[in-house]
């Protein structure tokens, strides 16, 4: 019988492991009773009765982040042998001091396991007395394991191999949810004894390992979240206040909204923050002097809504809005829903996909939508190529310049000055690795397991190939608002109507019941808000997104007023 690997409390730093393992209770239970009363209060000591046993238990601490110093072994045990047991435990935890239990009979035995499987010690039974035969030998393991311990990791696990995308995409998840992780490529020794631990091969990655040491496989976003701690359920079916997506704009409103005393709820398909999150460095947004990354800035707010008693639901992805007589439902593309007496909409837009030969193979395996800062460190010294005018490719391009060897920013249009902010310009002019191309377009990429060359078409027509293996694009923008057919009025680009801009000749659209005209910001649908870039005719900057935000909770409190 296995002694349970102890679970140390939220945050704690867990004792390293003794292992004691022996398919003879009596022996099993006073070398565990003699190693607790000498060793109890600096180490956790486990013990198991059989081979599997105790690599069963190797497994759990493995996945669980957390130290073994020592394992002590039986040399005679059925199935498994102590010899063949060390030699196991040694691909999990090859820093473990290792000892074998041996009669005097089997002396040979465990002289040869020092030379097979580079066993520390053997400890000739009966050790009596524990003092004299016993503690010195642990002690002199310890003392060694301690010169180079393993060392705890209490952060989520990642295994997963760089060009795979979905191992990207997991990575992507948790970095821009602010969700701390530790990344093993399946190349790395460490890696692959996760991947025995879990039973998992190399190709089934990712392997994501919570804190608490349930091992998932290649998890849906929805399982991630969920494992990882993210609230994923609404705490009721009814709120005040629904906000759809979770970008400045959502952000916005949810924090007004929260803070003037409704029930809000923020639902998010993928992390907070939106394009905006992605953004390395926002230098021109109010009260920033410095710059702030669109991580922090999406952090920031998170908290702060959630401070003020908002919920924020992750990994969700909203597929229907309906009215319900006085209600606003939503739905959810799992089959669940919640409804609201109003709602705001604010699901920003998306980077719209590179229209070259090949590119949709190689999404997250060198071709990446939007900055991918989890690449960072994979660029140094790389010649990188970044496609887009307008901000978000400029500060793309800063950002990756102080990893790469080389930055191309590959511009469509004839130059920077008609898309991108003046003080952006002047940083990429001043930056002696960052070249700008302007008239230039992504024709193809190719390569094998991962990106290796892209094709460009120069303004003089002429075709040209260059080497990378990271391509970061910010072309346009879609809002994405199929779901909304039939529901709500858009403009033919697919960006929701709010306000003046629904009234023809002066009349208010067709089904409007209400004796007033649509709100600014309101839509066709009464009681259902745009705000930030999805709205059409809105500006897109930060700023003005979370001014939308907040606009819409105050026209949200006059159509409850008139309820």
């Amino acid at each position: 019988m296995t002694t349970p690997p102890e679970s140390p409390a939220p945050g704690a730093r867990a004792r390293p492991v003794l292992l004691t393992v022996d398919d003879d209770p009596g022996v099993s239970r006073a070398v565990a009773r003699d190693l607790r009363r000498h060793y109890g209060e600096r180490f956790r000591v486990v013990r198991a009765s059989s081979g599997e046993e105790a690599l069963d238990a190797l497994r759990e601490l493995k996945l669980r982040g957390d130290r073994v110093a020592a394992v002590l072994a039986d040399y005679r045990m059925p199935g498994m042998d102590g010899i063949e047991f060390l030699e196991q435990a040694m691909d999990l935890f090859p820093r473990a001091r290792r000892a074998l239990l041996t009669a005097y009979a089997d002396t040979d035995a465990a002289i040869q396991a020092i030379n097979v499987v580079d066993v520390d010690h053997y400890l000739l039974k009966p050790w009596e007395p524990p003092e004299e035969k016993l503690y010195p030998v642990v002690d002199a393991m310890v003392e060694t394991w301690a010169a180079s311990p393993d060392v705890a990791v209490e952060d989520v696990k990642l295994v997963g191999h760089h060009w795979s995308a979905p191992s990207f995409a997991a990575r992507d998840f948790l970095a821009r949810n602010a969700v701390p992780y530790h990344w093993y490529s399946v190349e790395e020794p460490e890696g692959r004894r996760l991947l025995a631990a879990a039973g998992a091969a190399p190709e089934d990655v990712p392997l994501v390992v919570p804190p608490g040491g349930d091992a998932l496989l290649a998890p849906t976003e929805a399982e991630l979240a969920a494992a990882v701690g993210l609230t994923v359920e609404p705490s009721t079916d009814f709120f005040d206040l629904v906000v759809v997506g979770g970008g400045p704009a959502g952000l916005g409103a949810a924090v007004y909204g929260a803070s003037e005393g409704l029930r809000t709820v923020l639902v998010e398909r993928q992390a907070t923050g939106g394009q905006a999150g992605q953004s390395s460095r926002i230098e021109n947004y109010l009260g920033f002097p410095d710059g702030v990354s669109g991580g922090q800035l999406a952090d920031r707010a998170r908290r702060q809504a959630a401070k003020f008693g908002a919920e924020v639901l992750t990994a969700r992805k909203v597929t229907a809005l309906e009215a319900r007589g006085p209600a606003r439902v939503v739905h959810f593309a799992d089959g669940g829903s919640i409804a609201a007496h109003a709602v705001v909409l604010a699901t920003g837009v998306s980077y719209r996909t590179l229209p070259a030969a090949g590119a949709d193979s190689f999404t997250g395996r060198g071709v990446y939508y939007g900055s991918a800062l989890t690449e960072a460190e994979a660029c140094a010294d790389q010649d990188v190529f970044v496609v887009g005018g307008a901000n978000s490719a400029g500060q793309s391009a800063v950002f990756f310049s102080r990893h790469a060897r080389c930055v191309t920013l590959l511009v469509r249009g004839p130059s920077l000055e008609a898309s991108m902010s003046h003080y952006l310009i002047q940083q990429l002019a001043d930056l002696p690795n960052v070249v700008v191309r302007t008239g230039t377009t992504v024709t193809a990429v190719r390569g094998g397991d991962h990106l290796e060359e892209i094709d460009l078409a120069g303004p003089d027509g002429g075709v040209h190939t260059a080497k990378t293996s990271h391509l970061f694009v910010f072309i346009g923008a879609e809002p994405r608002t199929d779901w909304l057919d039939g529901v709500l009025d858009r403009d033919d680009h697919g960006f929701v109507l709010t306000g003046p801009e629904l009234l023809v000749d002066g009349e208010r659209p067709p089904g409007w019941r209400l004796q007033r005209d649509p709100y600014f910001l309101e839509s066709g649908l009464p009681g259902v808000f745009v705000a930030g870039d999805v709205r059409a005719q809105s500006v897109k900057r930060v700023a003005s997104a979370v001014g939308e935000g907040a606009m819409a909770v105050t026209l949200v409190h006059r159509y409850l007023e008139e309820r």
